[in-house]
């Protein structure tokens, strides 16, 4: 018989089995503590992962539950198996659920859906339409694995009226083949399409039944999972969990009264009651989108405790010791931070004299730093921070100043060493490209002390660099460098410590991406924020044009004018090698477009893969106006500062977010010419792409945009690093929960001031072990 021809076992066959599989299911049941919490989560044992041989391990793979995730494909070879090599021990359920953060009771009672399925109704099959999401009952007649053109299992069903249905499984395993015999009742659901032999699904979800089982009567719940855990298993554990767990209320009367009572929403037990078990009339939009009053109970809590361990992270930090970095007096002509302001060939503006001053009194304090400096692209942060090291050089403190990019932290070098090596400070340069002779001083001088400051990239903080006394860390662009690199910088300051203990240096961490208001009284309201709100006089407006791709020549012919008029301009490309997925012309072929095409200019190419001396050298022939035109990719996204730069082509703008266009943008303008930002799209456009591109043309306000581009993105542009591997939040949503946040923070303040003895209760609730993130 052919294999395309051959059937499957029936029910009847299947019948025999059913003793030996029920022996099996006995012993395969489990039972794992739960970390910390004293409960037995059960968990199934799962057959050996080698091959199956024999009647013993027939037995043990017919015991397994239907379950699309933890069982062995159908049709391995017995002979073939045995030959395989013992597979490591199976991974029990119970420690599956460890991996999603479930290990107590609690923890899945606050696991919650993502979302709803309607199981309550069954449409017969003559009724079903293409294209739905419907759910149906019928009788296996038929059923065989095919071959055309690869392999598939396809199983016909009928109902009471005749209609037939085809179910159609491009992957499968032999469960499912057993469980879907001739005979066999089965409730299926998933979307419908119409096929060549009539209504079929694709891998719909299915279940055996009997002719009487009764519909659920309410919503299903759906929940976030991970491979081996099926949603019956996250479903029984969780409605056994709600059994032996009960939700007392935290907050005290007068909070509830003044805060819940105006949101007009359940106790925290019938919120989750009902977010698990919704009824059949429960708003089943409201519930999905997250607006139902047991939703806002739940958001409120989590951003409470947010709230809270904010405000204490913030709160414990004043404990800790820090170097007291005295500003000396004023009028006194021989400190440094004096001497700097008046070497520089500028004076600050209102809003750098008022964050200066900001920093200078934080650094005079016995604890540490943990400020953020926010500024729009050109506003002046260089010089800020070149203040606060100057007051913390002045104290006998070094500093050291990390930047995420090799370009980023040369430009930095390059400032700084202008303003302070000719007041007599010295500063060391630390970057991987560095030579092993260069590489050996400079991490001599930062251990002697004699480098009063180091400027580098990631190379700052390996194990060879050590400071002599080290007092004051800068991180810039703070985003794009993880909680580890963070805290490994700041352990660099042991040496100064002076036997102090939990001794840590200042920290000032800069950012020319703005965050917005509502990102800073969540994620950032552990740290004090100083803005600088001004930028520095001279400085011109820029000019934003869309340009479709169709006109290319005429921007070229646009570069062409500005170089031979003296000025120079950048053109920057998302990719140096070809992508067949996206298209995008890259750097490399748009660099020999170009220099075809404008002979009379000398261009020059720059992106990350070039060699850091290659790359160095372009920008400095750049800098001093060797090159008219420079090609790069987005490494020029920060730092760079070339005055004489007027104009800016940006290839694919459609493919780059809000934050980066606007960086980008900020390298032009920074001189007194007329500055135009050309951004050159390929349509047609998505709705975000050309959502980006029209708030690009109306402003160059860089927190209007990151406004603007939270409402888009969300807030994963703005956190980078700070949310990775622990997201604060599961459950509020910054977008469409803002509303929330006021009353939370004033929450917040209360139960600090008022209720202590209840912060702790509430935190271990809702945040956990995730709380000691917070805390770096």
């Amino acid at each position: 018989m052919p294999l395309s021809d051959r059937r499957l076992p029936s029910a009847t066959d299947e019948a025999s089995a059913e003793p030996k599989r029920r022996v099996a299911r006995g012993n395969a049941a489990a039972q794992v503590s739960e970390a910390g919490a004293g409960v037995a989560l059960e968990s199934e044992k799962a057959a050996p992962e080698g091959g199956k041989s024999g009647d013993k391990s027939a037995e043990n793979a017919d015991a397994k539950p239907a379950d699309p995730f933890g069982d062995k494909p159908a049709g391995k070879s017995a002979g073939k198996a045995a030959a395989k090599p013992a597979a490591k021990p199976p991974v029990k359920t119970a420690d599956k659920l460890a991996k999603l953060g479930l290990t107590r009771d609690i923890d899945l009672v606050l696991h919650l859906p993502m979302r709803y399925e309607d199981e309550t109704s069954l449409t017969p099959i003559g009724h079903l339409l293409p294209g739905g999401i419907a759910q149906t009952e019928g009788v296996v007649f038929d059923n065989e694995i095919a071959y055309r053109p690869r392999r598939q299992l396809l199983v016909k069903l009928h109902d009471d009226a005749g209609d037939e249905l085809v179910l159609r499984f491009l992957n499968f395993y032999g469960s499912q083949v057993r469980q879907m015999a001739i005979g066999a009742r089965l409730r299926v659901r998933g979307d419908v399409r119409g096929g060549f032999f009539g209504m079929e699904m694709v891998h719909p979800a299915v279940r055996v039944v009997d002719e009487d089982t009764p519909l659920p009567q309410a919503l299903t719940p759906v929940y976030p999972s991970t491979a081996g855990v099926t949603q019956a298993y996250l479903r029984k554990s969780i409605d056994n969990a709600l059994s032996r767990t009960s939700l007392p209320e935290l907050l005290p009367e007068p909070i509830a009264r003044t805060y819940l009572q105006p949101l007009g929403v359940p106790s925290l037990m019938d919120a989750v009651r009902t977010l698990h078990h919704p009824g059949v009339q429960s708003d089943e939009t409201a519930l999905i989108d997250g607006t139902h009053p047991a939703w806002v109970r739940i958001k409120f809590e989590e951003l409470l405790a947010q709230q809270m361990s904010l405000k204490r992270a913030h709160e414990e930090r004043r404990t800790r010791a820090a170097p007291a970095m005295p500003r000396r007096k004023l009028g006194d002509e021989s400190a440094l931070v004096a001497r700097l302001l008046k070497a520089l060939p500028f004076s600050l503006t209102k809003a750098q004299e008022r964050v200066g001053g900001e920093i200078a009194l934080d650094l005079t304090q016995p604890h540490p730093m943990q400020r953020l400096l926010q500024g729009d692209v050109g506003s002046g942060k260089t010089i800020v921070a070149a203040l606060a090291a100057a007051q913390a050089i002045d104290a006998g403190h070094q500093a050291a100043l990390m930047a995420p990019t090799e370009i980023l932290a040369e430009q930095h070098a390059r400032k700084l060493r202008g303003w302070l090596e000719p007041l007599g400070v010295s500063v060391a340069w630390l970057a991987g490209s560095l030579k092993t002779r260069e590489k050996r001083a400079a991490l001599e001088a930062a251990a002697l002390g004699t480098a009063q400051l180091v400027i580098g990239t990631h190379a700052i903080i390996q194990d060879a660099v050590e400071f002599a006394r080290l007092g004051l860390v800068i991180v810039d662009e703070q985003h794009r460098f993880g909680v580890a690199q963070r805290l490994a910088l700041r352990a660099k300051a042991r040496n100064a410590a002076d036997g102090a203990p939990d001794f840590q240096p200042h920290q000032l961490m800069m950012s020319a991406t703005p965050i917005p208001r509502t990102l800073a009284m969540t994620y950032y309201a552990d740290l004090d924020v100083s803005t600088i709100d001004e930028l520095p006089p001279g400085r011109t407006p820029i000019l934003t044009k869309l340009v479709s791709d169709a006109r290319r020549d005429e921007v070229i012919g646009r570069v062409r004018e500005a170089a031979l008029t003296g000025r120079q301009v950048y053109w920057v490309c998302p990719l140096i090698e070809e992508s067949e997925t996206l298209q995008l012309q890259t750097a490399v072929e748009t660099y020999e477009t170009l220099v075809a095409a404008l002979p009379e200019l000398n261009v020059g190419l720059v992106h990350g893969r070039l060699a850091p001396a290659e790359k160095a050298a372009v920008m400095d022939a750049f800098t001093r106006n060797e090159v008219q035109l420079l090609v790069a990719t987005t490494v020029i996204e920060v730092g760079v500062d070339v005055p004489n730069a007027s104009l800016m082509v940006i290839e694919h703008a459609e493919r780059f977010g809000l934050a980066q266009l606007h960086q980008l943008r900020g390298r032009v303008g920074r001189g007194s010419a007329a500055s135009v930002c050309v951004l050159l799209y390929t349509g047609p456009l998505s709705m975000t792409a050309r959502a980006r591109l029209q708030t690009m043309r109306e402003t160059t306000d860089g927190f209007e945009i990151a406004r603007r581009d939270l409402e888009i993105r969300g807030p994963g542009e703005f956190l980078g690093a700070r949310q990775s591997g622990a997201a604060m939040l599961r459950f509020a949503d910054l977008q469409n929960d803002q509303w929330l946040i006021e009353p939370a923070r004033e929450a917040a303040a209360a139960l600090l001031e008022q209720y202590p003895e209840v912060v702790l209760q509430h935190l271990a609730r809702w945040l956990g072990a995730r709380e000691q993130y917070l805390k770096a």
